[in-house]
């Protein structure tokens, strides 16, 4: 890099004081300088809506070149961006997914490469979906609540209750973004076969990743092992409710760790009233789950309180990945988590 860009972090002091390691700002001052806008407002899914802070955002821009927005930032609109003549990198560090922080078009408009690195937290979700596939598959559930019961014994009556191991099965993905590709990783040893469903996915990913890409209908009625990675979005509101329930087969594991918002609960109670497939579920609508809720009482289900984005440790990998970005881009290489016309459309619902 012939010039060392200069890098504005705006965010509140939670994130600066949390999600940045020393390792990763060393990495960063390797090649870039970089300063601190501090602000307050908004929250993981909102803006700051302060006006006062978006101008003076605007005028902290100066001859930036990048600039990495969260928690506390200001939507970077038309208006910020026009104290920004140097700008070339916007960069989300969390944001529930797709940046909702900045103005897509008005970035691509100036030319200005966008990306999102709320990723970070996919991964560790993909890992505990791969536990809840694990454990629905010999219903744990039912073994769960028998064993804290007192009844700690073996019945082999219900062993029919269970698939048993993942090993070779089909196994099918609503949605495949970060965690959905992840998560093929980690159970590639098992030799599985994989179907997706996932309308916004470049044509040569199936090929590249060796999948089939299908049908909603195809994915819920054809395999053995169901996981719902889809992000919440005004399309995918409910997207699973009784129709799409009644076409899992019986024996079927269900699994969810994305967003409660896409499953109707209503439906999803009802199916596992029936008592034929097995369910595991990091998510639920609504969170927490009622005390007083059907879902607590069903043997066929095993539960966690939305814990699966939690990787171990206080920092978060956000600030890491971003670090990586803003490497990969400042050194004329190709960045990996653009937000791009698919990602808005998506983002949309379109």
């Amino acid at each position: 890099m012939p010039n060392r860009p200069s890098i504005l972090l705006a965010c509140n002091p939670n994130v600066r004081n949390g999600y940045l390691t020393p390792e990763d700002i060393a990495r960063l001052e390797s090649f870039a300088d970089w300063d601190w806008f501090s602000c307050e407002g908004g929250g993981i899914y909102s803006s700051n809506t302060d006006t006062e802070t978006a101008r003076r955002l605007s005028e902290a821009l100066g001859e930036t070149d990048a600039l990495i927005v969260c928690h506390g930032a200001p939507a970077i609109t038309e208006t910020v961006l026009a104290g920004a003549p140097n700008l070339r990198f916007i960069g989300e560090l969390e944001g529930d997914r797709f940046a909702s922080r900045m103005d897509l078009d008005a970035a691509w408009a100036r030319g200005i490469r966008t990306v999102d690195t709320t990723n970070a937290s996919s991964y560790p979700v993909s890992e505990w979906a791969l536990a809840l596939i694990l454990i629905s598959l010999r219903n744990g559930g039912t073994h769960f609540r028998r064993i804290i019961a007192g009844d700690t014994t073996m019945k082999q009556e219900l062993f029919p209750t269970m698939q048993g191991e993942l090993w070779g099965k089909r196994v099918g993905l609503i949605g495949c973004g970060h965690m959905g590709r992840r998560l093929m990783k980690l159970i590639a040893p098992f030799q599985t076969e994989i179907f997706v469903y996932d309308p916004y996915l470049p044509r040569e990913l199936p090929e590249a990743l060796g999948f089939t890409q299908t049908s909603l209908e195809n994915v819920l009625s054809g395999c053995d092992v169901v996981v719902c990675l889809a992000p919440h979005t005004p399309k995918t509101e409910k997207m699973l409710g009784a129709a799409e329930f009644a076409l899992l087969r019986p024996g079927t594991v269900f699994v969810s760790v994305s967003r409660g918002k896409v499953v109707d609960s209503d439906a999803l109670i009802a199916r596992l009233r029936q008592g034929d497939i097995c369910v595991g579920l990091d998510v639920f609508d609504p969170e927490p789950i009622p005390p007083d809720s059907e879902l607590l009482q069903l043997p066929n289900v095993f539960l966690s309180p939305h814990i699966g984005w939690y990787a171990g440790g206080t920092q978060t990998g956000f600030f890491g990945l971003m670090v990586d970005e803003l490497e990969r881009f400042f050194g004329g290489h190709e960045t990996w988590f653009d937000l791009t016309p698919r990602s808005q459309a998506n983002r949309n619902g379109k």
